[in-house]
């Protein structure tokens, strides 16, 4: 508990005093006999103690409020109770000598009917005693009998607020700005004293019991006192119970009124928990004057509830909304705050702009410092991350170029290793790893649509293990299905060829399909298949384990750089020239240049084409008619280029020739496939008259053997360009693609080299399933196709080696068939119906009709060779062949998109022109 105020011991020696004085005061005045006629009572005697007294309360009252109030009050401990409980003494004044101040009350007024009693006594001991927070009373015990009025009133008020929290009844230094002024009584009491009932103390006063009549001066003076208090109590209550209806008061200015009536009811309104109220006060009454508000209404009702619900004591701070909140008028006040500017009008505004103006400008000032510093910031990050970067790429691409200086290096190695011993690896037993990748460019890889299909083309490699001393293992772009694998199983051992489709090979089987595994990992990137072989590891250690111990090389396609990442892993051979050989004279105005070295005659026009400004006919065309090669120009590969300006895009990104076409109607194309072996010697593997489809480019397939060329000239081209190619390092497979005319101004026939592929044909994989299936040989001598003598000519097999007893066949071969609805057909439902009409291959006769199948998924695109004794019956077999499938699988409810029709047409070209022929020579 707080401790008791130092100053009781004063306040005590002046009630003592008060009581001397008004002690001494009686006995002057019961001197006086009011009786005896002549007598004076000296008035200023009883004035001046009356003052005295006054004053004396007055300025002690002021002391002990000082320090009564600077205390705090706090509750005890519960447990702490009954050792900490102080005894508090009450007053319990004697009734029975109290006067009797209504029966003396005519005798006062007439003793007194010339000078009054200044009630000032009685208002400064009221006063006094409600701004106080506690008195300590008197024992019992040391009480005089004498009754005391004001001490009476005091012990009243204090019972009454000891009831209620204690109340900060005084303002502090900071809080609104004004200084109370001196209150007149009325004011001063209500500000002051606690509220309490209407009618409490007039009961108090009314229930006492009657006085002695027998009274004394001083006895009379004291009734006079306690009827004035009894008087102002009620009156005070009375105000109060007035004013309790309404709790509103008005700020003007920012400034509270406290003469204000409304403020005073607000104040005794909610004294018992002033202290929260004045600190609200305080905060809203600063916003007002901040914001220069003129008038504001305050609701006193959200008071009570904002104060004890916000934890204000102990938060101090309340935002501006909840204190808006707080005013009756808020629309207003709120339209009046929102104006611009409005807070630079009113208290501290100059220094509030000021401040606003400086933090502005250092805002400013630094977020541009800022901005400046972060903006070099980041370009010296990126100036660094650039250089970064550039100083990592070099170091990765001087480590790629040792390490491709370093696989170049091994592949001379080998291929001068390969040279060496060639002769003896080719009659020996050897293990041939066909890759047939296509390493064109990225941007040629990313525009072809089926890629993986298009590599999976010369699947029909797997035919090379006709020799018997040949193994092969064929990387596979696509995973193949069961169907297709036992297809080739089963055509493969029809013709005397043990294989195995499975991982684990056998030591007796002779050909192996395998699928990277960095197929699945790569669905959409249009990879090459050296490329995919490169990242997959498990499929290089299978290999690795296959040819452990045997002899070994590799036969690619298009040759790319990772061929020799791959030969490098394998510890293998190429058979074929460096990547870097193959880009340089693979492409169009490399074979026009290797050309004109060996003689033969090219079509007119300029290779090397990269800009519209190389050529003078073309800037011609340009010229003239720019609109007919937009819209009349065919393109031979729709399923690369959608439509003219997409291929002029990518004919001067990578560059090309411009040809003429050769000046007759009747013009023959021919593809010759050779091998240029390490050793230096050339084979001719394969030679047949291009099929066309919707062009001349569009190469569908070919016709074996050729017709068209004489067998001696052919000969002679064919070993001019393979020289040229041997001189410039190329070897290993190479195709030669020519055209042939008759110069209707000479009448003589014309060759011009076209074309020129370095790597394993399309053609040649197709040969090679033809001999496969016939048990043929393409004789380069006679230039025919033989196939052994059929079993019905019985003869001995001296009499078949002496006679050397064969037969001749013409073959047409289709590589490139397509049909969008052969992906509505399962394989299998697909040879059902070809052995249902009758498409099929007879071994015993060597004739029909042999299919190759690419892939499982899509299905759309197939191979056929028809084989028949002349070349008539050939073509005639191959367009039934095309035109039975085509209405086997025609659907009236889906557009089909095929090239059946247009390679029928060609077909039926064809037979016109040779039955003319006939007809022509039978004249």
């Amino acid at each position: 508990m707080a401790d008791i105020p130092k100053h009781e011991d004063t306040f005590e020696d002046v009630l003592v005093q008060v009581e001397h004085d008004l002690s001494q005061l009686k006995y002057n005045v019961g001197k006086i006999n009011v009786d005896e006629k002549g007598a004076t009572l000296d008035i200023k005697v009883l004035d001046n103690a009356i003052s005295r007294t006054q004053s004396s309360i007055r300025r002690h009252a002021d002391d002990y409020l000082k320090s009564v109030n600077k205390q705090q009050l706090v509750l005890p401990a519960i447990e702490d109770l009954p050792k900490q409980t102080l005894k508090i003494y009450k007053w319990k004044p004697s009734l029975e000598g109290l006067p009797d101040v209504y029966s003396q009350k005519k005798t006062l007024d007439a003793l007194f009917h010339e000078t009054k009693v200044k009630p000032e006594a009685v208002e400064s001991l009221a006063v006094t005693k409600a701004k106080g927070k506690r008195v300590q009373y008197l024992p019992e015990d040391e009480l005089q009998p004498v009754i005391k009025p004001s001490l009476l009133r005091m012990s009243i008020q204090h019972n009454i607020m000891t009831l209620q929290p204690r109340p900060e009844l005084h303002w502090s230094k900071k809080e609104l700005d004004f200084k109370p002024e001196k209150k007149s009584k009325c004011q001063m009491d209500s500000q002051t004293r606690p509220r309490r009932k209407v009618g409490e103390s007039k009961h108090l006063f009314t229930s006492l019991p009657s006085l002695p009549s027998q009274i004394t001066v001083s006895d009379r003076m004291d009734q006079m006192e306690i009827q004035a208090t009894t008087s102002f109590v009620t009156e005070e209550t009375e105000d109060q119970s007035e004013d309790a209806q309404t709790s509103t008061f008005t700020i003007v200015n920012g400034k509270i009124d406290p003469m204000a009536k409304d403020f005073i009811c607000f104040k005794g309104r909610f004294s018992w928990c002033w202290s929260s109220v004045v600190e609200v006060l305080e905060d809203l009454t600063k916003l007002l004057r901040e914001f220069a508000v003129p008038l504001a209404k305050v609701d006193g009702d959200n008071f009570i509830q904002l104060c004890p619900s916000s934890d204000y004591g102990y938060s101090k701070t309340l935002s501006k909304a909840t204190l808006f909140s707080l005013l009756q008028n808020k629309g207003d006040v709120l339209e009046l705050v929102s104006r611009p500017g409005q807070r630079y009008r009113g208290e501290g505004g100059r220094d509030a702009a000021a401040t606003r103006i400086q933090a502005c400008w250092r805002r400013y000032f630094n977020r541009t410092s800022y901005l400046c510093y972060h903006h070099r910031k980041n370009a010296a990050e990126v100036i660094s991350m650039s250089w970064l970067l550039h100083y990592q790429r070099c170091q990765v691409k001087k480590d790629l170029q040792a390490k491709r200086f370093r696989q170049l290096e091994n592949y001379r190695n080998r291929a001068e290793h390969l040279a060496e011993n060639w002769k003896h690896i080719r009659s020996s037993k050897r293990t041939i790893i066909h890759i047939p990748s296509l390493g064109f460019s990225q941007s040629w890889r990313q525009n072809t649509r089926k890629y993986d299909i298009l590599q999976n083309i010369q699947i029909t490699r797997l035919c090379d293990i006709r020799d018997e001393n040949v193994e092969v293992i064929y990387i596979c772009p696509v995973h193949l299905g069961e169907d297709i694998l036992r297809y080739y199983d089963n055509f493969l051992s029809r013709n005397g060829a043990d294989s195995s489709t499975s991982q684990d090979l056998l030591c007796n089987k002779r050909f192996l399909i395998l699928t990277p595994e960095a197929v699945d990992h790569f669905p959409t990137r249009n990879m090459c298949l050296s490329t995919l072989l490169k990242y997959s590891p498990s499929t290089l250690k299978q290999i690795k384990r296959q040819i452990q111990g045997k002899w070994a090389y590799i036969v690619g396609g298009v040759g790319h750089e990772d061929d020799l990442d791959v030969a490098d892993e394998l510890d293998v051979p190429i058979l074929g020239p460096e990547p870097a050989v193959s880009q340089l004279h693979g492409t169009k105005s490399g074979g026009r240049r290797i050309f004109s070295e060996a003689g033969l005659e090219v079509p007119p026009g300029q290779g090397d084409v990269y800009a519209l400004n190389q050529e003078f006919v073309m800037q011609k065309y340009l010229e003239e008619i720019p609109e007919w090669l937009i819209y009349y120009t065919q393109l031979a590969k729709c399923s690369r280029f959608q439509s003219w300006s997409e291929f002029m895009k990518f004919f001067l990104r990578q560059g090309g020739v411009v040809e003429a076409y050769p000046p007759s109607e009747n013009v023959t194309h021919m593809t010759v496939d050779m091998l240029l072996e390490p050793s230096g010697e050339v084979t001719l593997l394969s030679w047949g008259d291009q099929l066309h489809g919707y062009c001349h480019l569009d190469i569908v397939g070919a016709i074996i053997p050729k017709t068209s060329v004489h067998l001696e000239i052919l000969h002679s081209i064919c070993m001019h360009v393979a020289h040229v190619c041997q001189q410039k390092c190329i070897m290993g497979y190479v195709s030669v693609g020519l055209a042939t005319f008759v110069d209707h101004s000479t009448m003589k026939q014309k060759i011009w080299g076209i074309d020129l592929e370095i790597g394993f044909s399309d053609q040649l994989a197709m040969t090679q399933m033809l001999l496969m299936a016939t048990g043929g040989t393409l004789n380069w001598h006679t230039g025919c196709f033989e196939v052994p003598m059929p079993d019905r000519e019985k003869c001995s097999e001296q009499e078949a080696a002496a006679k050397h007893l064969v037969d001749s066949r013409y073959a047409v071969v289709g590589i490139h068939l397509f049909h969008s609805n052969l992906s509505m057909l399962y394989h299998s439902m697909f040879f059902k119906m070809c052995k249902y009409n009758y498409i099929e291959f007879n071994k015993k006769e060597n004739e029909g009709t042999v299919f190759a199948l690419y892939d499982s998924s899509e299905r759309s695109t197939i191979g056929m060779i028809a084989v028949s004794e002349d070349l008539q019956g050939a073509l005639v077999t191959f367009a039934q062949n095309l035109s039975v499938i085509h209405q086997e699988i025609l659907s009236s409810k889906k557009e089909e998109e095929t090239n059946f029709k247009v390679v029928i047409t060609n077909i039926e070209d064809m037979l016109e022109m040779i039955i003319q022929n006939k007809n022509q020579l039978m004249d």
